[in-house]
């Protein structure tokens, strides 16, 4: 009789903790007026924009866009040593002419440029998206 009182009792605490825990609050959504086309507005002066290399910052951004694809935050930041160099001292020790050679190291992985701990090989990676990858490493050069 104990047991029976006890896992009715256990069961409805149970019930009660799971109704009060899925309780939904919504907040609620805010309005925006319509537009009027009574309403008297000046327009404001826009900023222009600087002009920019289109080709180098289309670049940047797929290269950047790659590497946020993939685990190579987990070991290297642009400013700062984690594990592996920060991105920028790795802009720091090479040039563009290095650009393949650094590539092929993602691809293979590989240690002792940087001291003993190794860089684990990305071979899923295509060498053309590496690329963009070194490219934009390469622009963070200060």
């Amino acid at each position: 009789m104990k047991a029976l009182i006890l896992n009715t009792t256990k069961a409805i605490v149970l019930a009660t903790t799971l109704f009060s825990c899925s309780k939904t609050e919504t907040t609620p959504i805010p309005q925006v007026e319509p537009y009027s086309a009574q309403q008297n507005i000046e327009p404001q002066p826009v900023e222009k924009a600087p002009e920019v290399s289109v080709s180098t910052d289309a670049s940047k951004h797929e290269g950047l866009k790659l590497i946020e694809g993939t685990d190579c935050l987990t070991c290297h930041k642009i400013d700062s040593k984690l594990i592996g160099p920060s991105y920028q001292e790795v802009a720091a020790k090479y040039t563009d002419a290095d650009l393949d050679m650094l590539a092929q190291k993602i691809i293979d992985g590989g240690k002792g440029n940087w001291g003993e701990i190794p860089m684990t090989p990305h071979t899923g990676l295509s060498k053309e998206n590496v690329r963009q990858m070194v490219k934009y490493i390469l622009s963070l050069k200060k």
